[in-house]
């Protein structure tokens, strides 16, 4: 009987909808939804109802009125009510501001366009008819980031989407630089330049919450600026939002005996990987140059052998704990990237021809850059002659393999080192930004300008990070990237139809098997 009762439960039905005066017939049919685990409706149109009887539109009304983009805001959209993010910036934003800038982060997170293209983009997008009558010229636009940029939205944003979602349990912290040929952004100025371009430069450091994937926190530097200077503002405006009990990790960029004493004295839990100039670390690195082989120190991690020893170094006044790792495949690995690039180097040396006009020193330090340290040289009748200098590539050879991490807290040698090594999801996010979300177009003319930019773009970097993670939770990382993945559901179209029924175009079966993954519905 129950077999018997869901069979009629399940069979299809005629279904009348009133739009705009007008009813129309659709079949409706009821199917089981294996991994929600309840039962759901497909809808099938059928034409104008007539007395009960289903008459198909005439052909001219069967042309759809529109067909508009929506397959790819349909994960982005998921996101944005998933991680609260319009109910965030309603609260630090004004009202008629919060879909603008959604709109405009979902643009960026997709294919970013000039200011001047956004208004046309929107009219084609399905987004459109559910918010209308957005403000997106470029002179709205414009006139919304620097407002943006002259306000404290990016704070007040990032304290309650920590208090809202955040872990806060770890916490990745980096800088990056961010060059311009702008003559009017006063931020922007010389200083090192981590891509190597010859231009001035702001520095962005970027907080990542590491078991959400997503950052919570960014902030701006003059490009002056070094990475060891920042971190003491930044430990106070983690404090500022909120945050308490959290471990930071840092690439050794920002190892200094100032932010050693700044992290101890705060109390802060952090791991780190010190720098070798500091003459207790280089006696630390010689000292276990002979016993961390030891079989005694055999460990695995992730089925790998792995060597390590407990270390305390002295950094100024403190006194802190570490780990020696000594790895052999990383050894190997190092040495033939070693002595391929230093081989190549003097290939290149001895085939360059010196010109009686060319200063060789020059010449060389611009060819050798980094390994100007392991050659000898001397310029004999227009042409380099080259020796490799044995102690230097020895003591460079000692290290290699081995490595330091220094922290405060409580971790076991194998909890530091995944910890570390899950720091890849911040550069990950500047790689993002760089090369995805075009972190520093040209259009840019004052500070505000820049500062409003960069809310929106940090908006698009969480919406991208958090598709990442998702697709990577899914398994659909091995198959697609984030650009590949918003591409295929691109293909799915929205039709409005002249009586102003919004149907969704047939997806297929690489598409449903996304929307499944991801657990969407179109």
């Amino acid at each position: 009987n129950t077999i018997m009762c869901l069979n009629n439960y399940m069979k299809s039905f005629t279904r009348i909808k009133k739009i705009n005066g007008q009813e129309y017939l659709y079949e409706i049919t009821p199917y089981y939804d294996k991994e929600k685990k309840q039962i759901r409706q497909k809808s099938k149109y059928l034409g104008k109802n007539v007395e009960g009887v289903p008459v198909r539109v005439r052909s001219q009304e069967k042309v759809p009125k529109k067909v508009l983009s929506h397959g790819e805001f349909v994960p982005l959209k998921k996101i944005i009510e998933d991680l609260e993010l319009e109910k965030t910036l309603s609260e630090v934003l004004p009202a008629k501001k919060v879909w603008p800038v959604l709109t405009l982060a979902m643009n960026y997170a997709i294919r970013p366009r000039g200011l001047t293209h956004i208004q046309s983009w929107y009219e084609g997008i399905a987004l459109h008819e559910e918010h209308p009558d957005l403000p997106l010229s470029s002179q709205s636009l414009s006139r919304m980031l620097s407002h943006i940029g002259e306000s404290t939205a990016n704070l007040e944003f990032s304290r309650k989407l920590i208090q809202r979602i955040s872990t806060c349990s770890t916490l990745v912290y980096d800088i990056t630089s961010m060059s311009s040929y702008s003559q009017n952004i006063s931020l922007l100025e010389f200083g090192y330049n981590r891509d190597g371009l010859d231009l001035p430069q702001i520095n962005l450091s970027l907080i990542v919450d590491k078991d959400l994937g997503i950052p919570v926190m960014y902030d701006l530097y003059p490009g002056s600026i070094a990475d060891v200077s920042p971190l003491k503002n930044t430990i106070q405006k983690i404090k500022s939002q909120g945050v308490r009990n959290y471990t930071l990790l840092m690439d050794r960029g920002f190892f200094s005996t100032d932010n050693i004493d700044e992290m101890v004295s705060a109390g802060l839990s952090f791991i780190i990987p010190p720098t070798s100039t500091l003459k207790k670390v280089k006696e630390a690195i010689s000292s276990i140059h002979s016993r961390i082989d030891d079989p005694e120190n055999l460990k695995l991690y992730e089925k790998e052998p792995l060597f390590v020893m407990p270390i305390k170094i002295e950094v100024g006044v403190n006194k802190l704990d570490g780990y020696a790792y000594y790895d052999q495949k990383r050894e190997q690995m190092e040495r033939n990237t070693f002595y391929k690039r230093l081989y190549d180097l003097m290939e290149v040396l001895k085939a360059k021809n010196l010109k009686p006009w060319m200063n060789p020193s020059e010449i060389f330090r611009e060819i050798a850059k980094r390994d100007a340290g392991f050659i000898d040289w001397r310029a004999v009748n227009g042409k380099f002659e080259v020796s490799l200098r044995k102690n230097a590539i020895s003591q460079a050879i000692n290290k290699m393999g081995k490595f330091i991490l220094l922290y405060q807290g409580t971790f076991s040698w194998d909890e530091c080192l995944a910890l570390y090594r899950s720091k890849d999801v911040v550069e990950k996010g500047f790689d993002v930004l760089k090369n995805d979300i075009e972190i520093m177009p040209s259009h840019l003319k004052t500070n505000s300008s820049l500062k409003g930019y960069l809310f929106v773009a940090f908006l698009a970097l969480i919406l991208r990070m958090k598709l990442s993670r998702m697709m990577s939770d899914a398994g659909l990382n091995k198959r697609y990237s984030v650009d590949g993945l918003l591409t295929e559901l691109e293909k799915i179209k929205a039709m409005i139809l002249p009586d102003g029924e919004k149907i969704v175009t047939e997806i297929t079966k690489k598409q449903r098997e996304i929307l499944d993954a991801l657990q969407l519905c179109a």
